[in-house]
C-alpha cells in the first residue's frame, strides 16, 4: 500500500492559465506560495495543475494573491527539452481547490455567493494528453 497525498494552504503567485488539451479536457496551471512554518523567512513555491471542473472553478474564481487550500497528490514526470536535455519535474495535481478569502473587489460584502470548493472526482484525469 502507498499513500500520495498533499494538502497545502498558500497564495496564488500568478493568475491561473486555463487551456484545453488536444483531447478536449480542461487543465489549469498556477503557482502556489506556501510559507515555511519552521522558518518564517522562507517560502516554498509549487507548480499546481488541476483538471476538469476543478480547472474551470480555479480559472473562473481565483486570481493572483488569493489564499487557497489545495488537496491533491504529487506527480513526477520526465521530459526532454528541444536541445536534448533531460528534465525531471515534480508538481502537484489538485483534486480539490478551495478559496479561503474573498476577492479584493468583493470585499464590500456584496450579495454574490462564490462557490468555495469543487471536487474533481467526476472528471477523468488525462496524463497522456498533449500539453
Amino acid at each position: 500500500m502507498s499513500i500520495n497525498r498533499v494538502v497545502l494552504v498558500g497564495r496564488l503567485t500568478r493568475d491561473p492559465e486555463l487551456r484545453n488539451t488536444t483531447t478536449g479536457k480542461q487543465v489549469v496551471n498556477f503557482g502556489l506560495a506556501v510559507d515555511d512554518p519552521f522558518n518564517k523567512e522562507h517560502t516554498n513555491f509549487f507548480n499546481v495543475s488541476a483538471w476538469g471542473s476543478t480547472a474551470d472553478f480555479v480559472a473562473k474564481y481565483l486570481t493572483k494573491g488569493r489564499l487557497i487550500a489545495v488537496d491533491g497528490r504529487l506527480q513526477q514526470r520526465k521530459y526532454t527539452t528541444q536541445d536534448g536535455q533531460e528534465r525531471n519535474v515534480v508538481e502537484i495535481i489538485a483534486d480539490r481547490v478551495q478559496g479561503l478569502d474573498r476577492a479584493k473587489d468583493d470585499a464590500g460584502g456584496g450579495s454574490r455567493q462564490e462557490p468555495v470548493a469543487v471536487a474533481a472526482g467526476d472528471d477523468e484525469y488525462d496524463p497522456f494528453a498533449d500539453e
